[in-house]
């Protein structure tokens, strides 16, 4: 083997190898812009008591100190926006004051199941919920309905519920509707959760505490109320920021 040609193939490698460490660069670059989730830009509303109506709680399930969410959890119910949306972002801080609390916040309920509840009809709307659930629910779960708590997580799963249609991201849950989350960050009760959603053109995507988890695809329905949700258990909500895109 000649120098000259002994040079090339180390000239080659070299290059495939820059070309390589370039591509994992990019590919990390990418994870951690998809990992980001803070407040950018203008735009951003903060809501308070004054932009959500009572759904089918009662007068005293919900009470606001400015943009201080404070829920009783009981009944079952919601609270919901003024108007119906399509695109927009929504960042919320919540913590459960209860251990295995439940609750969640509704994307892109249907105003015809809202108008159902709000006429004594159900509980809670159909649409896309992103899941807020402490982490002693599974254990409750399983004490209560002696059932393998497998199909449902703590951490931000995002499902259609109702009529409502969702291709979820994986991991998916058994039943083949839940997107579970890809990381376990959901911190326990009497501690704050950060959630940061996307809901845009059909698509949500959540991330918790500063990391993009869940999500899905091709929703149906892709617009409606945004809600949140009394489910048993007190529940308080803060920071509620909502931008609407185009």
């Amino acid at each position: 083997m000649n120098k000259l040609y002994l040079t090339k193939i180390i000239t080659i490698f070299f290059i495939l190898s820059s070309i390589a460490v370039i591509a994992e660069e990019e590919k990390k670059d990418k994870q951690k812009k998809l990992k980001k989730a803070f407040i950018d830009g203008e735009g951003w509303k903060e809501l308070t008591g004054d932009d959500f109506i009572n759904v089918n709680c009662n007068a005293e399930t919900w009470r606001w100190e400015k943009g201080h969410a404070f829920c009783t959890g009981k009944p079952v119910g919601v609270i919901r926006t003024k108007e119906p949306i399509k695109n927009f972002e929504l960042v919320c801080e919540w913590m459960h004051k209860e251990e295995g609390g439940n609750s969640g916040v509704f994307v892109w309920a249907t105003p015809s199941s809202i108008k159902k509840l709000e006429a004594g009809k159900g509980r809670l709307p159909h649409g896309i919920e992103v899941q807020v659930l402490d982490l002693g629910y599974a254990e409750k779960y399983k004490k209560r309905y002696n059932k393998p708590a497998d199909w449902f997580t703590s951490h931000g799963d995002v499902f259609p519920t109702g009529p409502a249609k969702m291709k979820p991201f994986p991991p998916v849950a058994p039943n083949g509707k839940r997107s579970f989350p890809s990381k376990n960050l959901t911190k326990g009760i009497n501690q704050w959760n950060h959630y940061y959603i996307r809901a845009i053109n059909g698509e949500v995507r959540l991330w918790v505490n500063g990391e993009e988890v869940s999500g899905g695809t091709n929703c149906e329905p892709a617009e409606g109320y945004l809600c949140l949700e009394s489910e048993g258990a007190p529940v308080e909500f803060k920071n509620i920021k909502l931008r609407i895109l185009p």
